[in-house]
């Protein structure tokens, strides 16, 4: 019996996200047309940041938060083969979300909470936008403590078993999500609030949101990662190169990735340059987790390749069924990931950073991994795990693969562009560049390519949520099988208790945080900083 699963939740928070991000890749396509004043009719620098702060919480808050709760929730019940450990928590937890997206909504759709994606002070939003945020961060928080309990309720009932790696990795991030999510939620009730109604430090508030600002790119990646290693394999016709190999990126996902925030702060006065080298050095070595990914999942391909008859020193490539939507996602993923890990390095270095802090490099680089290896990667979940929760087949396999290429085309044509943009002093948070007439008129040629790039995305979004919709339609009904997660090549006798347990890795993260934020953050209780005074607009 299959009554344990929970397909009606996990649709309905992926729902919310896929109508979410259909809303923001059309608000995307709009603010590339604007940027470049290719319509006079929709020049207007109001809309185009109230384009900008919406598509930013759309994308980076509302489609990943509502998306990885709906896969987790499925995933817990699915891996664990037992019922979430408080199902009717999680619906509040769902509508507590929902609610808060609703009221966040309602400024940014009224012109009042022009703050960007990271809505850094000095920029002000109405105070709804800060509560309607805090109650998006809380329904997350049900999320994670629903993966915790779900975890510890099957460890007691399977006291020395291995947790699966699914699992083991959904535990894991939120885990994280909990400590990130820490700085956000203290800035936005402790500063932002205050400052939407009075005085705040601006210096601290942007330390605090610095906790939360790069660690929550690795809860978006966290679902990639979890795909990669559980369903992409099976799906590919082979076998995981190695179950501890994934145990231990995501432990060290887990552990490095908190306290890494004050590379994004590098051009701050509030920090001293020793943190902020300490950070540096924490971000680099995020690298390692994402080299292990990438060599254990090339090399999981390779094995099914093989399997399937390949011969040569890459033959296995073109026997790899790239019809399946979670192979071909995963590959086109792993070759967004290397040209974006490659910016990453740029943007970590201390000195490097300086040459392309606030350029259209960072926007590149940011919507490559983000955009494209995570999102992509996205679809491939919903891909997958649709027919099985609806109980319907997919409407178009075909529709599914000329999508997720569509996508990947896209943003290339769209990503590349702004990487050689930034490089040419174009700047970002910016709408529209009417200075240095010669030197604007050298980046006709990349903002073209832009639009271009923009409009196949927005073609890409919608075939998909389409194909997603007809699916609930599709009159062919198939049977629901389990889902099929990877076996790895050897199989596991007993797995050592710190890779099946998570007590010690969060002390670790804890010395590690303080470590790293206590004195940044205590500093300013303690003497007279450059944010001790109100900033004006």
């Amino acid at each position: 019996m299959n009554d344990y699963k929970a397909p009606g939740l996990a649709l309905a928070n992926m729902w919310v996200g896929f109508i979410a991000f259909a809303a923001a890749v059309l608000l995307g396509v709009y603010q590339v047309v604007e940027r470049i004043d290719l319509v006079p009719a929709l020049k207007s620098p109001e809309l185009y940041f109230g384009s900008v702060s919406t598509h930013g919480v759309l994308m980076g808050f509302v489609l990943t938060t509502f998306l990885i709760m709906g896969y987790g929730y499925y995933t817990a019940t699915t891996s664990l083969k037992q019922p979430l450990w408080n199902k009717p928590l999680a619906w509040f937890g769902f509508y507590l979300a929902v609610i808060g997206v609703l009221m966040a909504a309602a400024p940014l759709l009224t012109g009042n909470a022009f703050v960007l994606f990271t809505f850094y002070p000095p920029l002000v939003a109405h105070p709804t936008f800060y509560i309607g945020a805090v109650l998006l961060v809380v329904g997350s928080w049900v999320w994670c403590l629903e993966m915790i309990m779900s975890t510890m309720k099957w460890k007691k009932a399977n006291p020395g078993e291995t947790i699966p790696l699914a699992m083991y990795g959904t535990t894991a991030n939120a885990i994280m999500w909990l400590f990130t999510s820490l700085g956000v939620a203290a800035e936005v009730l402790f500063q932002l609030l205050p400052w939407s109604l009075g005085l705040i430090d601006v210096g601290l508030a942007r330390t605090l949101f610095s906790w939360t600002l790069h660690a929550i790119v690795y809860f978006w990646l966290f679902p990639a990662y979890i795909a990669f290693y559980t369903l992409m394999p099976k799906q590919a016709g082979g076998k995981l190169l190695s179950d501890q190999m994934g145990r231990l990126a995501f432990i060290m996902l887990l552990v490095i990735s908190v306290p890494i925030g004050f590379h994004h702060l590098y051009m701050d006065p509030f920090q001293a340059a020793g943190w902020k080298f300490l950070h540096m050095t924490g971000t680099m070595l995020v690298a390692v987790p994402t080299l292990i990914t990438g060599f254990t999942i090339i090399a999981s391909m390779e094995i099914a390749g093989r399997l399937r008859g390949g011969k040569g020193l890459f033959g296995w490539i073109g026997k790899l069924p790239w019809n399946n939507p979670m192979v071909l996602a995963t590959g086109l993923a792993m070759l967004m990931l290397t040209f974006g890990g490659f910016g990453g390095v740029i943007n970590a270095s201390y000195s490097m950073n300086v040459m392309i802090h606030n350029t259209q490099w960072v926007t590149g680089h940011f919507h490559l991994i983000f955009g494209g290896t995570t999102v992509i990667m996205y679809f491939a979940i919903a891909y997958y795990l649709w027919p099985k929760m609806t109980g319907k087949e997919l409407h178009s396999n075909g529709m599914a693969l000329k999508q997720l290429w569509l996508w990947f085309i896209g943003m290339l044509v769209l990503t590349l562009p702004w990487h050689q943009l930034g490089l040419d002093g174009q700047p970002r948070r910016i709408s529209s560049t009417p200075y240095d007439a010669e030197l604007v008129e050298k980046w006709i040629i990349p903002e073209m390519a832009m639009i271009v790039g923009g409009v196949i995305l927005l073609i890409s979004a919608l075939m998909l949520v389409y194909n997603l919709y007809r699916t609930h339609g599709n009159q062919v009904a198939v049977a629901v099988p389990e889902v099929e997660y990877a076996e790895p090549v050897h199989s596991i006798a007993r797995m050592p208790h710190l890779m099946n347990s998570f007590g010690f890795w969060v002390g670790l993260i804890i010395v590690y945080l303080v470590a790293s934020y206590g004195y940044p953050i205590a500093q300013f209780f303690l003497m007279e900083t450059f944010g001790a005074v109100p900033w004006s607009i």
